[in-house]
Parts: C-alpha cells; sequence; structure tokens
C-alpha cells in the first residue's frame, strides 16, 4: 500500500508544478514521507495512517512557513535595487541638456533624457541624483570647479 501515498505525492507535487504557490509541495512531501513510513510498517491501519499523515503535512507546512519562506522573501545583498532603474541613478552626475526653468528640466543619462527636478541651471550643468519621484529625477547642482 506505500505506493498509493508515493501516487499522491507525485500527484501533489505534480499539481504544484501546474498551479505553483508552495503550498501542494509541502502536503506532497508529508504524503512522500508516509510512503516511506509505510514501507518500513507495512501493517499500520488507515486510522494511523491518516492521523499520521496529519501530522507530516502540519510538520512540513510549519517548517516552510517558519524557515524556508522567510528565506525566499529576503532580497540577497545587491539586488534591493534591481529592475528599479531610476534609484540605481542616485549618487550619479549627469550633465543637463535640457535648462532647469522653475525646477524641470532634462538631463542626459546615457543614450536617453530623464526628467528631472532640481534648482535652477544653465543648459550643460553638472547635477547629481539625490533621488527619485516616479520617473523623474530628483538632482541638485554640482560645482565641478
Amino acid at each position: 500500500m506505500h505506493y498509493i501515498w508515493w501516487i499522491v505525492a507525485l500527484l501533489l507535487i505534480g499539481g504544484e508544478v501546474i498551479m505553483p504557490g508552495y503550498f501542494m509541495l509541502w502536503i506532497g512531501i508529508a504524503a512522500a514521507a508516509m510512503g516511506i513510513v509505510l514501507f518500513a510498517v507495512p501493517d499500520m491501519g488507515p486510522l494511523m495512517q491518516a492521523v499520521l499523515f496529519a501530522v507530516f503535512t502540519f510538520v512540513s507546512c510549519f517548517a516552510y512557513w517558519k524557515f524556508v519562506r522567510p528565506r525566499l522573501a529576503r532580497v540577497p545583498s545587491g539586488n534591493e535595487r534591481l529592475n528599479r532603474r531610476g534609484e540605481q541613478l542616485i549618487g550619479q552626475r549627469f550633465t543637463l541638456c535640457d535648462a532647469i526653468v522653475n525646477g524641470r528640466g532634462k538631463a542626459k543619462v546615457g543614450d536617453g533624457m530623464w526628467l528631472v527636478n532640481g534648482p535652477d541651471l544653465p543648459v550643460g550643468a553638472t547635477v547629481e541624483v539625490t533621488g527619485i519621484d516616479g520617473t523623474t529625477l530628483l538632482v541638485k547642482a554640482v560645482d565641478v570647479g
């Protein structure tokens, strides 16, 4: 009868592949553990199997919730600004291609131009990015001299 638990485990883990969410995987692991236990103790009754399966399910889901999930949620060092290009520009210096008038202008960033907010400055002035507001860079004047 142990093979039935392994089939259940494969179905649950296969269901996890189709509908990812890390939940059926842990129940599938509990079913696989139940198959191993039933292989070692083949004359275990169905009620005891159900109780032991419930315990294994609880333990495996708790292990996921307490130990695995926090590790998956943590952002690896150095990737805090991944896919947030504006934040990657903080601290960098650029040249204005449009003067900042009334607090708004444009700076050349790579091969493109970004809107900037900062003090009024002429074309060609060097600015440093201090922050980001949506898609607009917040800048301050840099004394190049």
